[in-house]
C-alpha cells in the first residue's frame, strides 16, 4: 500500500502518461469500442474484491458520471473540434482541481502559490499539446464546450470523492464495468463494428491494465487521502511524460519548445506540491 498519496497519484500520472503510445496502437479501432473494452478489463484488477462494488446509489453515480461522463463528453468533442484544441482544453481539469477545491473539499484553502503553479503548468501542457499553434474556430463552438465539459466532470468527480460517505477503492472496479458496458452500448448505436487484431488485442490488455485501470484505482486512494491542490499541480507532468514516452518510442520528437514547456510544468509541479514550510525553511536558509 502507497501511504503517501502523492506517490499513489505519481503512479496513476505514470499510467496515464503510456495512453497515447498504447492508443497509437489502437487508432484504426473505434474509439468507444476502444474505451469500452479498456474500462471492462480494467475492472478484472478488481475482481478479487468484488464484494467492496456494493456501494450506495450515490457513490455509484458519481462513479459513473466520473468515468463513463468524462470520456462521453471527449470523445464527443474530438468528433466536433479540432483535436489539438480540444485537448488543450481538456487539460484543463488539473487546474480545474486546485481552483474548484475550496468550493467542495471543507476546510481547503487557496494559496497563491497553488494558483501560480497551476496556470504555469497549464501553459506549460499547452505548449506540449500544440506545439505552439492553436486556431480556435468559432465553427466547432460546440465542440469546444463539449472538451470544457469533460475537464469539468473530472476535476469535479475526483473533488466529489472526498465528500462522499467512505467507500472501498475497490468500488471503482464497479464503476469501471458499469462505464465499459455504457461505451459499448455507444460503440453499438454511433460506431460501426470492428475485429481487432491480436496486436490490437494485446494492446487493449496494456490500456486496461494501465491507464484505463489500475491508474483510477490509483488516482482514487490518492483524491480520498491527498491535498487536491498539490496532486492538481502535480497533474500537470502528465502531458510532459506522454511527450518523453512517445519520444522514447520513436513516435514523437523534442523541439526547444518542449523544453521550454517541460520547465513550465515542472516549476509548477514543484511551486504547487512543495509543503508551505519546507518553503519558508528554505526562504529562511537562503536569507
Amino acid at each position: 500500500m502507497l501511504r503517501n498519496p502523492l506517490y499513489a497519484a505519481a503512479g496513476a500520472i505514470l499510467l496515464w502518461a503510456s495512453l497515447a503510445t498504447l492508443g497509437a496502437l489502437t487508432k484504426n479501432l473505434p474509439p468507444f469500442f476502444v474505451v469500452g473494452v479498456s474500462l471492462c478489463i480494467g475492472s478484472l484488477l478488481a475482481l478479487p474484491r468484488i464484494r467492496e462494488w456494493k456501494v450506495p446509489v450515490k457513490t455509484l453515480a458519481v462513479g459513473l458520471y466520473g468515468l463513463f461522463g468524462y470520456h462521453f463528453l471527449l470523445f464527443f468533442a474530438f468528433r466536433h473540434a479540432p483535436a489539438m484544441e480540444a485537448n488543450l482544453l481538456n487539460y484543463l481539469w488539473p487546474l480545474l482541481i486546485v481552483l474548484l477545491a475550496p468550493l467542495i473539499v471543507p476546510d481547503t484553502q487557496l494559496m497563491r502559490r497553488h494558483i501560480i503553479g497551476g496556470l504555469l503548468g497549464f501553459v506549460g501542457a499547452g505548449l506540449i499539446v500544440s506545439g505552439g499553434r492553436l486556431a480556435f474556430d468559432a465553427a466547432s463552438g460546440f465542440g469546444y464546450g463539449l472538451a470544457l465539459a469533460a475537464a469539468i466532470v473530472w476535476s469535479t468527480y475526483s473533488l466529489l470523492t472526498k465528500r462522499l460517505p467512505p467507500f472501498p477503492t475497490g468500488a471503482v472496479g464497479g464503476f469501471c464495468l458499469l462505464s465499459g458496458l455504457l461505451a459499448l452500448a455507444c460503440h453499438a448505436l454511433f460506431e460501426p463494428a470492428t475485429q481487432p487484431t491480436t496486436g490490437q488485442w494485446l494492446s487493449l490488455i496494456g490500456l486496461g491494465v494501465g491507464p484505463m485501470g489500475g491508474a483510477f484505482f490509483l488516482w482514487d486512494r490518492a483524491m480520498k487521502g491527498g491535498d487536491p491542490r498539490q496532486i492538481g499541480a502535480l497533474s500537470y507532468t502528465t502531458p510532459m511524460l506522454s511527450t518523453l514516452l512517445l519520444v522514447a518510442s520513436g513516435e514523437g520528437r523534442l523541439t526547444p519548445l518542449t523544453g521550454v514547456a517541460i520547465g513550465l510544468i515542472l516549476g509548477g509541479a514543484l511551486l504547487g506540491t512543495v509543503d508551505r514550510r519546507l518553503l519558508k525553511s528554505l526562504s529562511r536558509r537562503t536569507v
